[in-house]
């Protein structure tokens, strides 16, 4: 029985998970200066600090997808600044600043940056003008991306705003871009690759996107 199968490896899976989660979430195996290097002495970084040094440990132990989470701390602890963008985007930027570089030199010294590719992304950016008194709206005509790691090319840059940081002036590139791309670093061609859905064989990309060949090492 196939199903029943499943389920016992589904149970199976369950049972490693348990044993070796605690191990990999212990993050006082990490010397002192590790701690340090992630801001974890800092009440400033300490939160962020603690997940980019978990997404490491997980990272090196084979765990194929880590997300980092910036950002639910409550109203004015986000990047969502509709209230005062003049208070709020300094405080949120100094919390990810030194962990997400600590992230990258830590991935580098142990080999594994050629094989992860780190992603760090939003749905929108924000508008340049005032959206009250001293917020900003949300922004879809232009915002930042960048990649690092496994293909992509150190210090490349691609695409331009406006002066006004307002609409896309050169190089427009849009999410099923983006997706093309992430797809085509982890070996897999957008155009190919399909999902059954109501009947119909679908791209990931649905009839969109390019690769953007100008990031690639």
């Amino acid at each position: 029985d196939t199903q029943l199968e499943a389920r016992i490896k589904s149970y199976e899976l369950a049972a490693k998970m348990q044993v070796a989660a605690p191990e990999a979430f212990d993050l006082t195996r990490e010397s002192e200066s590790m701690h340090k290097s992630y801001g974890l002495n800092d009440k400033v970084t300490e939160d962020f600090g603690r997940r980019c040094l978990l997404a490491r440990r997980l990272i090196e132990r084979d765990v194929r997808f880590v997300q980092v989470w910036s950002g639910p701390q409550g109203a004015a602890e986000n990047w969502d600044n509709h209230g005062n963008i003049r208070t709020e985007l300094p405080a949120i930027a100094a919390t990810v600043d030194k962990p997400i570089a600590a992230l990258l030199t830590d991935l580098e010294s142990r080999g594994l940056l050629e094989d992860t590719l780190l992603i760090w992304t939003t749905e929108f950016g924000r508008t340049p003008f005032a959206q009250g008194s001293e917020g900003r709206d949300h922004n879809g005509g232009t915002f930042v991306t960048w990649l690092a790691g496994a293909g992509v090319k150190p210090g490349a840059t691609y695409g331009r705003s406006d002066d006004w940081a307002y609409q896309t002036a050169e190089g427009k590139t849009y999410c099923y871009d983006l997706h093309a791309t992430i797809l085509h670093l982890m070996g897999i061609n957008h155009e190919r690759l399909t999902v059954r859905q109501n009947g119909i064989d679908r791209r990931l990309t649905d009839v969109h996107g390019h690769v953007v060949k100008e990031i690639l090492a």
